[in-house]
């Protein structure tokens, strides 16, 4: 077809807008990250505690009530931060934040490397503004860095065809991903076919390339094997991760039947993208496939394989949430850059300048969705409670009546664990939550479960301090179990001194009171 270019990489290009736009996104983050001081995710909370645990030379408890899946590379990380102190949880949010740049660097190189200098930039541009990805990366979620490892592990594997470099810097990131999110696994393996398959089409040798398999195969397998390890020294069960991520995502309700997947994947992609760049996706994938098929086929791949990994986690029982979708969502935004940009692949000509017309009329289109549909005072109003709410529950527990007052802490509900454990360096048993000893009677329950509630209930009838959420946002986001729970005053507890007799307040703010009943001292 004449009206497009060869199937061949582009020529090095101009730098300087690349470099003004990164620039600019470095000082946007920064200016963020001083202006809105957010705090770890719940997850990550759990990956400083672990990881202060190993310091102190003890066993992560893995095994806590409602722990999150242990990712061994977050574990091990949050023992490298845990060295700075109380301090660690905004060095990790600073971290990740620097995670995301480099993602959206990432993006750029990825989408220049197989189109154009042009479709690298929307790309990036897409992904700063769909902002569940800077909001992910603000509460320091594992996710950022896991993209971006993936991201830049496609780059050099790119970069590496045109020479006769050993793919040794893709595997090391392939692992490094493969130690933060199981997902991860099957692109190790699937990137050792690959090589094998290069090797055959190379050499014409099945035995060189069966040698290939077998070695890749040996070092896909070196994430598994570690997660798996890490699982055995700390619980005894090699597949804990596992069984414990299917019974959480089952009690938390968020397993789906195999018929409800497609519902909740449509759904995932729509919250994750937003509908105009989900339509450009689908339109930029039979644009690139039209014009420049070679080039497609990667990104296309990995939509691919994103997307049934999601299947498989639904089909395996485990929670079937968004972030599973999050490689094939980056995906969709490089080929809804080709149907912003993608008119730069062709030589000049009719079609180039019709596409061109049609996709700045596109643009326009998606500012104008994006304006009158998102909010900016609603996410800046949604930072500022959780880095108020935080800081709130520092002071609380920074005052020497509550630091000092007899243990064990109880809260409303797992969500607050982590959170108070790290603030005030306690071990697993001194902080409970009330949720634990709810359903001591239900018939459903194993005996193990009934046996283990018996035990928080009589624990939580001691004395000790009982902190309390008084703010409804943040109930709703720190003390409910599901955000649709009706079960206030059961979950939330103690909100009214008078519902359990002896306990008496000893400090209170808006966020946060704390009450205690230490007669036994």
């Amino acid at each position: 077809m004449s009206s497009h270019s060869s199937d061949a990489p582009d020529a090095a290009p101009n730098t300087l807008l690349p470099r003004v736009a990164l620039g600019l996104l470095v000082l946007l983050t920064l200016i963020g990250f001083l202006v809105y001081p957010t705090y770890p995710n719940y997850d990550s909370y759990y990956s400083l505690l672990w990881g202060r645990e190993l310091l102190h030379f003890k066993t992560p408890s893995f095994e806590t009530y409602y722990a999150p899946t242990q990712h061994p590379l977050a574990v091990v990380f949050g023992a490298f931060l845990s060295l700075f102190g109380r301090g660690a949880d905004r060095i990790m949010v600073f971290c990740t934040l620097v995670s995301f740049v480099l993602l959206a660097a990432g993006m750029y190189r990825f989408a220049r490397l197989l189109f154009t200098p042009a479709v690298g930039l929307v790309a990036a541009a897409v992904l700063c503004t769909r902002l569940d990805f800077p909001f992910l990366a603000a509460r320091a979620y594992i996710d950022i860095p896991y993209l971006a490892l993936i991201i830049w592990a496609l780059v050099f594997e790119l970069e590496r065809q045109k020479t006769a470099r050993s793919p040794g810097v893709v595997w090391a990131m392939l692992l490094a991903a493969g130690l933060l999110r199981p997902e991860a696994w099957l692109l190790l393996g699937c990137y050792g076919l690959w090589l094998a398959f290069r090797q055959w089409r190379a050499t014409g040798s099945r035995s060189a390339a069966l040698r290939v398999l077998l070695r890749s195969a040996l070092i896909a397998a070196i994430a598994p094997v570690l997660w798996c390890l890490s699982d055995y020294l700390a619980t005894g069960d090699p597949l804990f991760s596992l069984t414990h991520t299917s019974a959480f995502a089952e009690e938390l309700g968020r397993t789906k039947g195999l018929d409800q997947i497609p519902h909740a994947m449509r759904a995932f992609f729509f919250n994750l993208t937003k509908a105009p760049v989900l339509a450009a996706g689908l339109v930029g994938l039979g644009l690139a496939f039209w014009f420049v098929p070679r080039r497609a086929l990667l990104p296309a791949a990995l939509w691919l394989i994103g997307s049934g990994t999601f299947v498989l986690v639904g089909v395996a029982g485990l929670s079937v949430i968004d972030r599973y979708l999050l490689v094939p969502a980056l995906m969709v935004m490089v080929f809804a850059a080709v149907t912003v940009a993608g008119w730069t692949l062709l030589e000049p000509s009719w079609v180039r300048r019709a596409w061109a017309v049609v996709a700045a009329l596109a643009v326009i289109y998606g500012a104008v969705f994006t304006v009158v549909r998102v909010s900016t005072n609603q996410i800046t109003a949604e930072l500022d409670r959780r880095g108020a709410s935080h800081r709130a529950l520092v002071a609380l527990l920074d005052r020497p009546q509550i630091a000092g007052s007899c243990r064990p802490y109880s809260v409303p509900s797992h969500k607050l664990v982590p959170e108070v454990r790290w603030i005030l360096d306690l071990p697993e048993a001194d902080v409970r939550a009330r949720t634990e000893a709810t359903g001591v009677n239900d018939p459903q329950a194993s005996p193990t479960a009934r046996a283990a509630r018996a035990r928080a209930a009589a624990i939580l009838r001691r004395d000790g301090t009982s902190l309390v959420v008084n703010d409804h946002a943040t109930v709703i986001k720190q003390a409910l179990v599901n955000d649709g729970d009706d079960q206030f005053n059961n979950i939330a507890g103690y909100v009214d001194r008078r519902l359990v007799p002896g306990y008496v307040l000893l400090s209170g703010n808006r966020y946060y009171g704390a009450y205690a009943r230490c007669a036994a001292r």
